[in-house]
């Protein structure tokens, strides 16, 4: 558990409080409330260290809440939600200064990852910054990877991939977020370049590590321990 704190904003009370279960599962600390108008004069006093707000809100939209917020000089990261998925709205939001965006419906799994993606960047992040699973281990602070003490040899990329794989260690992460997070591609790009990354990091695994890199055909990868 840490002490990341989440604001959410959303009228749809329940994706509202799916939110605040998966995100509460997913170890952050979260509040929420349905409208712009009922949080805009809380900001100061919760100090969210990001925010997940829907767009087409009502009342005041998720676009003049941030629009609000970077005017006032507050640059807490932003994620905008928004149901149409049209480059109009990508772009202005990310013209307004929202840091991410994602489009409904999607899975929690990928927010999740994107909000931790987001917090890295921001420098916000209080988690655990070294990963295990079994003799290898991930150092995210010295950028290394080692197993039984001995440092691999990995591409920054190949780093990333395998950081995102790690922190879902057991959960099959799909082929979509994994492009996004790694590459920041969008959903239409072909994968082939992230099959192509998984097989240089499964023969650079050592054969005496003791995890694998398992595909899940049609879905995406996971990352396990050998049993």
């Amino acid at each position: 558990m840490n002490n990341t704190k989440i604001l959410v904003v959303e009228d749809d009370e329940s994706l509202r409080n799916l939110l605040i279960d998966a995100l509460g599962i997913a170890g952050f600390d979260v509040v929420a409330y349905p409208s712009v108008e009922s949080v805009s004069n809380k900001i100061s006093s919760i100090k969210p260290d990001l925010i997940v707000s829907d767009i087409n809100l009502p009342g005041l939209s998720g676009f003049d809440f941030l629009k609000s917020l970077r005017k006032s000089g507050n640059q807490t990261p932003f994620i905008a939600l928004t149901a149409r998925n049209e480059k109009l709205d990508v772009t202005q939001g990310l013209r307004d200064g929202a840091d991410d965006y994602i489009t409904k419906p999607f899975g929690l799994e990928e927010l999740v990852l994107r909000i931790k993606a987001v917090l890295r960047r921001a420098g916000k992040t209080t988690e655990i910054q070294v990963f295990t699973i079994g003799n290898l281990i991930l150092d995210y602070e010295r950028h290394i990877v080692s197993c039984d003490g001995d440092e691999l040899e990995i591409s920054p990329t190949e780093f990333t991939l395998l950081q995102v794989l790690m922190e879902n260690q057991d959960k099959v992460v799909r082929k979509q977020v994994l492009m996004r997070e790694v590459w920041g591609f969008d959903f239409e790009t072909n994968t082939s370049v992230l099959d192509t990354y998984i097989s240089y990091l499964r023969k650079k695994l050592p054969d005496k590590s003791q995890v694998q890199i398992k595909t899940i055909r049609g879905v995406g990868f996971k990352i396990e321990a050998v049993k």
